[in-house]
């Protein structure tokens, strides 16, 4: 099975890895990352353009390596509710025969001083790691690890969502998936 993961950020990848794995124990997987453009900003500020850039992601890796079995769109993003900056991430998954699943992850609310270099024009993993002093949080547990203090990480968060997005592909209630990305 031949997957192309939208991303080359070693979280992203392992986290497909890890979901595939669950969802087809018996199959042996390729993962290949690309390099693409998710189409939105480099952070995105709310739910609808978040999954928008996922879904872009999608469409650009098939365009990429249109002889893989499954592409794979991941993208983070934040928003504001009631003042309380919220992180998420959507997952896109698409098959070959344009069958496609998505979710979105549970949402973890950031802390003040986070918000605080977010609205001054900080990126997320910016924001985190100076927030927490560290270095390219964002390839390792994100947010969720240094708020959890590791029990949760952006991987595990991650592979989770992903599992569920993978649902259409492996449940037959879902003889065809929804209309595919454009």
């Amino acid at each position: 099975m031949k997957i192309v993961v939208a991303s080359r950020n070693p979280v992203k990848v392992d986290a497909v890895k890890e979901a595939f794995g669950v969802q087809f124990p018996s199959a042996t997987i390729e993962v290949i990352s690309a390099d693409v453009e998710s189409g939105v900003s480099d952070q995105p500020e709310n739910d609808r353009e978040t999954r928008h850039g996922a879904r872009n992601r999608v469409v650009a890796a098939r365009g990429v390596q249109p002889d893989a079995d499954y592409w794979v769109g991941i993208e983070g993003g934040i928003e504001s509710v009631d003042d309380q900056l919220m992180a998420f991430a959507w997952m896109v998954v698409l098959g070959r025969n344009d069958k496609m699943g998505e979710a979105r992850s549970v949402t973890l609310p950031l802390p003040p001083a986070v918000k605080e270099l977010i609205d001054g024009g900080c990126e997320l993993g910016v924001a985190n790691d100076r927030v927490f002093g560290t270095t390219n949080s964002k390839q390792q547990g994100g947010a969720y690890g240094l708020l959890s203090d590791g029990k949760y990480t952006r991987e595990f968060i991650y592979s989770q969502t992903l599992v569920i997005a993978l649902i259409p592909f492996v449940n037959e209630l879902y003889p065809d998936g929804p209309t595919p990305c454009s």
